[in-house]
């Protein structure tokens, strides 16, 4: 059987909040998926007020349950 093309991976935001989101990366890519993204829960600094556009890292899914 062939290997996956794309792998799915948890994006998680650099503000601390646990927002995360889901994306497709191809298992051939040598990097990791960093982007800035809407994070509902974070705290935004100009106006103070709840949402704002933060960095999302790259993490491992976690293990899948049976």
């Amino acid at each position: 059987m062939a290997k996956a093309s794309h792998v799915k991976v948890r994006l998680e935001s650099e503000a601390g909040t646990g927002y995360r989101y889901y994306a497709k990366r191809s298992t051939r890519a040598e990097y990791k998926i960093r982007k800035k993204k809407y994070d509902p829960w974070a705290t935004n600094e100009e106006t103070g007020k709840r949402g704002a556009h933060v960095w999302f890292v790259e993490k491992k899914m976690p293990p899948h349950k049976k």
